[in-house]
């Protein structure tokens, strides 16, 4: 027969209302009680019912993330750290794609309400649309934004793009690099913007020149940095001597033009990304970038829905960064 909650709590020797609040992860129950309820659940193999769960609580123990993002490990990184989360307080995740066409939608808000989720995490770029965030909040769904800084009332969980582009920035120029080529992301992602104001102020700050010849424009994707990279490389005697490309798919895509044209790295070149993705530490040599805590963010959306309610921004979570050195960046060549 099925374990129930009462064979549960006859196991751990206390009411069935203390067992459901130490499944419900509720406060104020001593951490000896928790412990034998934690315990006894797990020689039973207990799993709790969800659908009765969402009956009693008025919840449905789902979460959804809602995604249009070209580079697939940034979300499978969001999704790991939110399903995590979830897992561990007895949620479930629902992935729901969506495009940002569908995001200006006058019915989107209702068509997420009857997925019948507690609450929907936002990811970029689609946490940049000011109509979403609004129809979100007008249907009374919580919601928890993905976003390269805080925006406004809503809750968010961020990271300074701007301060970690900086930085690589200036590991470049403290290598002697002056021709710094800049390989951007889609202007959808607010990223891309905030990712360039941190390039240009490590540059003016420096008293370098940011020409237009070495800025080039990518989609996030490793085709687009192959384009961009043959582009900055094709320059003759002005082609840079370092490029940053603000995500990793983009800057392994340079990598690759770059040996197709017979350039050493980082000996000739040297190249910086931006996450930490797995490529990152796949290709060879391997990508100096700035390590985003991507699962983290991912995590903590999850937790800032499920503990409700939801909070009006002010207390945003802000995540660190750090730059992770590898073999791909070095000196500039005399």
């Amino acid at each position: 027969m099925k374990t129930t909650i009462t064979d549960v709590a006859r196991q751990a020797g206390v009411s069935i209302k203390t067992v459901s609040r130490v499944l419900n992860d509720e406060p104020n129950v001593a951490e000896a009680t928790r412990a034998k309820v934690v315990k006894a659940a797990g020689e039973l193999q207990y799993a709790p019912n969800l659908a009765a769960r969402g009956l009693a609580g008025s919840r449905s123990y789902m979460l959804a993330l809602i995604y249009d993002n070209p580079n697939p490990s940034y979300i499978a990184g969001l999704q790991g750290g939110a399903v995590a989360a979830c897992r561990r307080k007895g949620y479930r995740l629902v992935l729901e794609p969506m495009t940002q066409a569908a995001a200006e939608a006058p019915d989107v808000a209702l068509t997420l309400r009857r997925l019948g989720v507690d609450g929907v995490i936002v990811s970029p770029p689609l946490s940049a649309s000011d109509s979403l965030l609004a129809a979100l909040a007008d249907v009374g769904l919580p919601h928890v934004a993905i976003a390269s800084s805080p925006i406004g009332s809503v809750p968010t969980v961020h990271m300074d793009d701007a301060e970690a582009a900086h930085r690589m920035t200036c590991h470049l120029i403290d290598h002697g690099h002056g021709a710094i080529g800049f390989v951007a992301g889609p202007d959808s992602h607010p990223a891309s913007s905030r990712r360039r104001e941190g390039f240009v102020r490590a540059m003016t700050e420096a008293g370098l020149a940011v020409p237009a010849v070495r800025m080039a424009q990518g989609d996030f994707t490793f085709d687009s940095g192959v384009r961009a990279g043959r582009t900055l490389l094709s320059q003759g005697g002005d082609r840079p001597t370092a490029i940053f490309a603000t995500n990793d798919d983009m800057a392994a895509g340079v990598m690759a033009a770059a040996t197709e044209a017979g350039f050493a790295i980082p000996d000739d070149l040297s190249v910086g990304g931006f996450d930490d993705t797995p490529i990152a530490r796949m290709i060879r040599p391997g990508l100096t970038t700035i390590a985003q805590p991507i699962r983290d963010m991912g995590a903590a959306a999850a937790m800032r829905l499920i503990a409700r309610p939801v909070g009006d921004g002010s207390d945003a979570d802000a995540f660190g960064f750090d730059l992770a050195v590898r073999g791909s960046t070095g000196p500039a060549p005399t």
